[in-house]
């Protein structure tokens, strides 16, 4: 019996399109939303960074899909459209969190383009703001089925490369 392998998480910017890589082969896609502002690692500038990192931990299981996280910490609500009118400042985060951490020193790791400090995430999204458009903070965004289902598939230190 084979041995599957997860070689990687592959993520196109400009395809809007995050591809899970397994004994060298695409074995699924998702659709996904990065940043509005485009590529780049400089921290507070709302982009999503390039190259490869780790996901350096996952943050969630268990919750229900929909929940809803600031800080990293369930709040114990779930997202509705109630809840998204009586806050509509926030940038929701939901359901799973795959917390990325770059492994490039001086381009993803370290400094002012460290993506772990830049809290750069793969975390679910209120589904109807998936439209194939870049148009999250810099992280990146998913259907929360689709997180859900991809949070159960990797392991922290899976790797990750995202590109133009």
């Amino acid at each position: 019996m084979n041995k599957i392998i997860l070689d990687y998480l592959d993520i196109s910017i400009a395809n809007q399109q995050l591809s899970v890589i397994e004994n060298g082969k695409i074995m699924c896609t998702y659709p996904i939303s990065t940043a509005k502002n485009g590529a780049g690692e400089v921290m507070g500038s709302g982009c999503t960074p390039t190259g490869w990192h780790r996901i350096r931990a996952k943050i969630g299981d268990g919750q229900p899909i929909n929940s809803v996280f600031i800080g990293r910490r369930a709040t114990g609500e779930v997202y509705s459209v109630e809840l998204a009118e009586q806050f509509p400042q926030r940038d929701w985060i939901l359901s799973r969190i795959l917390w990325l951490g770059g492994l490039e020193p001086h381009k993803n790791r370290y400094g002012n383009v460290d993506t772990a400090w830049r809290y750069i995430y793969i975390h679910g999204s209120p589904d109807h703001l998936l439209q194939g458009l870049p148009e999250s903070h810099g992280c990146v965004r998913m259907k929360n089925a689709d997180v859900i289902e991809l949070f159960n598939r990797v392991s922290c230190q899976t790797r990750v490369y995202i590109h133009l």
